[in-house]
């Protein structure tokens, strides 16, 4: 008899990403993985190996823009669910979020046997419970703990498999990625600095971003900038004459394409920086520490974490900085940036 298990991961793109593990440790021990995401984090979970559909739920209790729970809503959602007839269902979620509102849904669903990790008593919501603090220790890398929660409900990675993230990129991305270079000049080697974040308190300021491709620029290095369709103002004014903009113009496939091709990355804690270590490449993190780098910050590949971790803002959550001056990015220099995508480089 044929298994399909769901994977849920109702977050963004990184979110997504960072779920990569545990997908494949599911997709080897069941017979088809439906990722069930948000709508923005569908783009990454087309490019996961090891799933095999996406089904997408716009979450009211996860989505950063949340709609409202309403009665109709909620029973589209049950028979959404209910008719991918699923034998059990994996829940991953941050260590800020609770599995049980979600968890109920897919019990209404039909969904026989639910795995989640709970602070919370889950009551009959729950057949297999993890404890965050006890069987998941605090500040556990994401992919870690979205591992550990498959493992609790029986998968586990197969032999070989480093558990490091991973994307797809297939060959017609990669020559789209070739075609938007080519005009340029530009071939491999170049660095790459994606400016934009979904959260803007995790986002250098535009000025700050200006500064450090004229400054990897007088460094000796070609520098592409990347940004998604409603970030083209920014990649302009942040790429200027030193820079080529990409702002807009790559797709998510094709975007992990063109960071494939650098040999550094410069970018926020948002999606593309995920995306630039699910493709291999080394990361020069501007991290905000409204969220603890521990658990955050570019997995598997090596990095270079810049950004004061001890700013008024941490641990806050905050989307928009709450310290005048974003001093804990904003300090970050042209030339610090320099430094660290040649420490990298030269760690080749």
């Amino acid at each position: 008899m044929s298994r399909r298990v769901l994977v849920v991961r109702l977050d963004s793109d990184g979110d997504v990403l960072l779920a990569g593990p545990a997908m494949r440790a599911v997709a080897a021990g069941a017979d088809e993985v439906v990722a069930v995401v948000g709508p923005r984090g569908r783009q990454a979970a087309g490019l996961l190996p090891g799933v095999d559909a996406v089904a997408v739920w716009r979450c009211p209790w996860v989505d950063a823009e949340p709609p409202p729970v309403t009665r109709e809503d909620t029973g589209a959602t049950v028979a959404m669910l209910a008719a991918l007839d699923a034998d059990e269902a994996v829940v991953l979620t941050s260590f800020h979020q609770s599995p049980l509102p979600t968890a109920l849904v897919l019990r209404l669903a039909g969904v026989p046997r639910i795995t989640a990790a709970s602070v919370d008593y889950p009551g009959s919501l729950l057949d297999v419970r993890l404890r965050p603090g006890e069987d998941l220790p605090e500040d556990l890398p994401e992919p870690e703990r979205a591992l550990a929660i498959a493992e609790r409900a029986g998968y586990a990675l197969p032999a070989g498999d480093d558990g490091r993230l991973a994307v797809t990129v297939d060959a017609a991305a990669r020559q789209e990625a070739a075609d938007l270079l080519a005009p340029h000049g530009v071939g491999g080697g170049y660095v790459v600095l994606h400016p934009g974040a979904s959260v803007p308190a995790r986002a250098w300021s535009p000025h700050r971003a200006a500064e450090g491709v004229a400054a990897l620029a007088a460094a000796g290095h070609r520098v592409v900038v990347t940004g998604a369709p409603g970030e083209t103002a920014l990649t302009a004014q942040v790429a200027g004459r030193d820079g080529v903009d990409l702002g807009g113009r790559t797709g998510f496939g094709s975007l992990a394409a063109v960071l494939a091709g650098a040999r550094a990355v410069v970018v926020g804690n948002t999606g593309p920086a995920h995306l630039a270590a699910a493709v291999g490449v080394p990361v020069v993190s501007l991290f905000a520490p409204v969220v603890p780098p521990e658990r955050w910050s570019p997995y598997g590949v090596r990095r270079i974490l810049l950004g004061d971790q001890g700013a008024p803002c941490r641990g806050t959550r905050a989307r928009n900085c709450p310290v005048p001056g974003h001093p804990c990015l904003d300090s970050i220099r042209g030339a610090h940036v320099v430094t660290a995508v040649a420490a990298l480089i030269d760690g080749e």
